[in-house]
């Protein structure tokens, strides 16, 4: 059962069952859906989409519904193509992309179970509050830092250095992999968690940054840094296939190296 963050006195209520389109190929959708403006309980509603009527993919059954069945459906989506990040949710128990996640890769086809991402507070429907992920990643400052050269200037990688960034500079700040890790449930105000660490050591390892000692400050707290128990739930749930469990690992070994 996916773990929400309902609002206040509440619980999850079976919803509406929308009618069964009159087609040979159709697959059922259940839908959490939450409106805050109705003061109703959150609810799951089951939908009917008509497989032939639409593409292969989770999106493009939500997009169907919205289009044929119910226009108020809320969710996010933009690129279509596993790139924005934009249209992360939990489809069949699991957090991924619903425009990379295929309609029969949910229990064999015969049934697509939607909710939004777990343990954040729900906007509406399917859409997360991601304010406090954006603000984590931000606080790592993502960007290059340099005090040698100058604005503009040209900085050559060699080769090896490149591709020390391979596996991190991929990330598409989904929120997946925060969003799967216990460790962020319990101490989401304090511990970072697993996509803004992953752009920590990015940074950390770029060998034109020449702030590793001042971002290694930064991050040297009990909660920032050290709540990552290595569950690796992280690296299972990556969409894109990353690992941020050892980027975060990776990160205390630089925290002891500096101190021999």
């Amino acid at each position: 059962m996916v773990q929400l963050t309902l609002p206040k006195n509440s619980r999850i209520t079976e919803g509406k069952t929308w009618p069964k389109p009159q087609a040979k190929n159709v697959t059922p959708f259940k839908v959490y859906r939450w409106n805050p403006d109705d003061g109703m309980n959150p609810r799951v509603d089951t939908f009917w989409v008509d497989r032939d009527d639409c593409g292969p993919m989770v999106l493009d059954g939500l997009i169907w519904i919205k289009s044929n069945v119910d226009s108020t459906l809320t969710f996010r989506r933009s690129c279509r193509e596993g790139i924005c990040g934009s249209c992360a949710m939990n489809i069949d128990g699991t957090n991924t992309l619903a425009c990379t996640k295929g309609m029969d890769d949910c229990a064999g086809g015969k049934i697509v179970k939607i909710y939004p991402l777990p343990h954040m507070p729900v906007v509406k429907d399917l859409v997360p509050d991601l304010t406090q992920f954006y603000a984590q990643h931000a606080s790592i400052e993502p960007w290059l830092k340099t005090d040698t050269r100058e604005p503009g200037a040209e900085w050559r990688q060699s080769r090896e250095d490149r591709a020390k960034l391979d596996g991190l500079y991929e990330c598409i700040l989904c929120a997946c992999c925060t969003t799967s890790c216990p460790s962020y449930w319990w101490n989401g105000d304090r511990y970072l968690g697993p996509a803004a660490l992953l752009q920590a050591y990015r940074w950390l390892v770029d060998s034109r940054d020449e702030r590793t000692g001042q971002r290694l400050d930064e991050l040297e707290d009990p909660f920032r840094l050290y709540r990552c128990h290595t569950i690796m739930n992280c690296a299972k749930t990556c969409p894109k296939g990353l690992n941020p469990a050892k980027a975060i690992a990776q990160i205390k070994q630089l925290m002891v190296a500096r101190q021999f």
